[in-house]
């Protein structure tokens, strides 16, 4: 499977909500124990990122719906709208068939603001 055979809506999600790839995989983590709370802390420790990393994935977790706060003080638990829970169970289907066509679409939208920003910066002839 390629990036252009992801069906469109999910293609669209991707682009759209899915700013980088431990977010995602934080997506997935909450989404295969939705019981479980979890703290930046935690989540950190399972993502390999510093901890810092984990503070702010919560909040992008809870910010777009995907997680919502846990009786436990700075911890989330998975808790999506049922449209958003579709779109993540496509996504997680995606991801374990074709990583790197996952994988590549979240860079490629990285790689395009990144452009995108060196670009303003050009001198150009007018």
């Amino acid at each position: 499977m390629t990036s252009s055979e992801l069906p469109a809506d999910l293609r669209r999600f991707i682009l759209t909500s899915v700013p980088s790839v431990p977010y995602l995989e934080a997506v997935l983590l909450l989404r295969a124990d939705p019981e479980q709370a979890w703290g930046a802390a935690q989540l950190s420790r399972r993502l390999y990122v510093p901890e810092q990393t984990g503070v702010e994935l919560l909040a992008l977790l809870r910010d777009s719906g995907v997680a919502s706060e846990h009786a436990s003080p700075g911890s989330v638990r998975y808790a999506p709208s049922p449209e958003l829970r579709e779109l993540i169970d496509q996504l997680a289907e995606a991801y374990a068939h074709d990583l790197v066509a996952v994988t590549r679409l979240i860079h490629s939208r990285i790689d395009r603001r990144a452009q995108q920003f060196a670009d303003a910066f050009r001198f150009r002839k007018e």
